[in-house]
């Protein structure tokens, strides 16, 4: 069973998750950023969901890994209709929206279809295992499309600092989880020594999402190739 120190980050990143949904109602931008806050919604509901079956079937057990592995998917597909709402603000100047939606759409029915052809073709056949790979292959889609994103987002004289802080946001969030991944991939025993890293990474978005909509006024605009120079 997770220790103290483990129920207060899982409890903390919940509560912030909550905090971003309600900053977004106050603030009247829930609609705006619908998937964004469905997101942080389904996330907290889920957290919620874990601790029920840790607390009957146990942390080590498969019943949670499966669980674990496929909310975690499923979530990160929610977030991946997130960012691409960001897409169509970013890019309705560009009138390039509909070729970006479908492109992202095959780049991830691709990458659930490679997950599984790499995971059908193992010895051990595990559901557990293609969940954990289409989890891992979606955290580097969404890398790159992010990556993508603000290369666009630079090129604009003026945007809303909403988007920008979310689309930074959301590259710091799939950059520390792909990095997490593979880090578990090619030394498989550092993973126990990230039980704190990865609850604590899943605790900064929200944290970024809930100051953005709560302390950041929505009709700000900042001119992202400003930024882009200062971070050099």
């Amino acid at each position: 069973m997770p220790g103290s120190v483990e129920y207060f980050i899982w409890f903390l990143g919940t509560f912030l998750e909550a905090l971003v949904v309600l900053s977004a109602l106050r603030r009247k931008v829930f609609k705006r950023y619908f998937f964004l806050n469905l997101y942080m919604l389904l996330d907290c509901l889920a957290s919620f969901a874990r601790f029920r079956v840790i607390e009957h079937s146990g942390l080590s057990s498969s019943t949670y890994r499966y669980f674990y592995f496929y909310s975690d998917a499923l979530l990160t597909l929610v977030l991946f209709f997130g960012l691409i709402s960001l897409y169509m603000l970013v890019f309705q100047e560009l009138k390039i929206d509909r070729h970006l939606r479908l492109g992202a759409v095959v780049l991830l029915a691709g990458t659930a279809w490679f997950s599984y052809q790499v995971v059908s073709q193992s010895s051990a056949r595990m559901l557990t295992s293609f969940a954990f790979e289409l989890s891992q292959n979606l955290y580097f889609v969404g890398l790159i499309l992010t990556y993508i994103l603000w290369a666009a987002v630079v090129k604009l004289r003026e945007l809303r600092a909403h988007v920008i802080q979310l689309v930074l946001s959301l590259g710091l969030y799939f950059s520390a989880f792909a990095a997490s991944y593979a880090i578990s991939n090619l030394r498989p025993g550092l993973y126990p020594h990230m039980c704190y890293l990865v609850p604590i990474m899943g605790c900064l978005l929200p944290l970024s999402w809930a100051y953005t909509f709560w302390r950041v006024p929505q009709d700000t605009c900042l001119s992202p190739a400003r930024l882009a120079a200062v971070s050099r």
